[in-house]
């Protein structure tokens, strides 16, 4: 059979060879609504929790946005002029907006990403910074949270008389559930509080994975540096396939946050009986799959539907290579999954290491194969030695040996697709060796 999975702008199709057992697992999600305008319209005004949006501003004189950055498909140029428009009716004067880009700890956004976040006209109004995690003095430190996390948020945003998130909600390999409070940190903070909420600690603990909120620490560490960041307002949106809106969520942010993540849990969960031999997977195309990096996400969400000591294949364009300079460092050096995750264990956090201790952790429960273009073998370190030219190759690499009605389960749109196996399974019954 023929599939076709998100690849780059365009896709690609992948051949599945006859005598196994296939499941398609797409990217379930309720319809787009009929209005998406009025939609977002009528969030902002009627909120979940709090008053509406140019009540709340009325009084205010300045106010800071934070928004994704282009590795997420966030329906900025919808969400974002209804917005805008509501804060310069209360009386927010245009020099007393500042749209915040939320980098986290990657690189800024260049002129032609930050015009496709936001909208040539948007772009060129008003005021646009993205977060520069290491950049000295442009983070306010706010203490430290229960926890002893440092929290060093964006000066522009701490400042700012009202403090605004605009985001979209999906499954997140660490925190659950990305938006919220994921726009102020990582997204605005400081390299010292990036380090410290992506420390082994939070990283290996079991619920800090796709789909989970509750009993996730590192989602309880988020909420309390919102709060202390004093994160008054949030507007998240849930997507359908083709990027349309299919739910809106304003107001307060816990509140519409937690709103949000229970309407993704009832229209997009998917369940399959039982956990695959095989998962074939991408990074969801453009924008996600422009780097390795990002690439992993698809990769973790694969760990919920694949049979412990199964197989995982990834398919993602890569186009923009592996990522940072530091990931690229580790991933290069990388020789196997255990010693990286034991030399890392208790030292010093180092910048991007998480996404790798992420993939670690799920290259020891299966074994992982690669067709990444954008990526050459050496770039991949021990991993490069199941990375393959030619999507056919790594295809049929993956299925080599596995018994005639093998299950294979086929994720088109990786990370981007909400699944479970219902039956379970002890996640580390059956490590794979290195």
């Amino acid at each position: 059979m023929k599939k076709r999975f998100a690849f780059g702008r365009s896709g690609i199709e992948v051949s599945i060879p006859e005598g196994f057992s296939v499941i398609e697992l797409g990217h379930r999600s309720a319809v787009a609504l009929a209005d998406e305008t009025a939609a977002v319209e009528g969030a902002l005004d009627a909120p979940l929790g709090c008053t509406a949006l140019a009540e709340m501003a009325k009084g205010r004189r300045t106010a800071a946005i934070s928004v994704c950055d282009i590795t997420r498909p966030a329906p900025n140029r919808m969400t974002l002029p209804p917005l805008l428009e509501r804060l310069e009716r209360a009386g927010i004067e245009r020099d007393g907006i500042t749209i915040l880009i939320a980098t986290g700890v990657h690189r800024v956004a260049t002129p032609e990403e930050v015009e496709l976040i936001l909208g040539a006209e948007i772009a060129g109004s008003y005021r646009v910074i993205s977060n520069d995690a290491r950049a000295p003095g442009q983070h306010r430190s706010l203490g430290t949270t229960s926890r002893g996390t440092p929290v060093h948020i964006h000066e522009r945003f701490v400042s700012a008389d009202l403090r605004i998130t605009l985001g979209f909600i999906e499954q997140h390999l660490m925190a659950g559930f990305s938006g919220g409070r994921k726009l102020v940190a990582p997204g605005l903070a400081g390299e010292a509080t990036i380090k410290s909420i992506h420390a082994p600690r939070f990283m290996r603990e079991p619920l800090a994975t796709e789909g989970s909120v509750v009993g996730n620490p590192l989602h309880a560490e988020l909420l309390e540096i919102a709060r202390m960041a004093r994160h008054d307002f949030m507007l998240d949106v849930t997507l359908t396939r083709e990027r349309r809106i299919s739910g809106v969520f304003a107001g307060e942010p816990v509140t519409a946050h937690a709103a949000g993540v229970r309407f993704l849990e009832t229209t997009s969960l998917q369940r399959t009986e039982r956990r695959a031999d095989l998962v074939i997977t991408s990074a969801a195309g453009f924008p996600l799959d422009l780097t390795f990096y990002q690439t992993v996400k698809g990769i973790t969400a694969a760990r919920h539907l694949v049979k412990p000591g199964g197989r995982i294949l990834a398919i993602s364009e890569c186009g923009e290579g592996v990522g940072s300079p530091e990931f690229a460092r580790w991933l290069r050096a990388l020789r196997s999954c255990e010693g990286f995750l034991a030399e890392i264990a208790d030292a010093p956090v180092e910048v991007d290491q998480w996404q790798l201790e992420k993939l670690a952790m799920t290259g020891k429960l299966a074994q992982l194969s690669f067709y990444t273009p954008g990526v050459k073998r050496e770039e991949l370190g021990f991993l490069g030695e199941r990375a393959y030219a030619t999507v056919d190759e790594a295809v049929a690499a993956a299925v080599e040996g596995l018994p005639r009605g093998a299950e294979i389960a086929l994720v088109p749109e990786g990370p981007y697709t909400f699944a479970r196996a219902c039956e379970l399974v002890e996640a580390d019954a059956v490590p794979v060796a290195d």
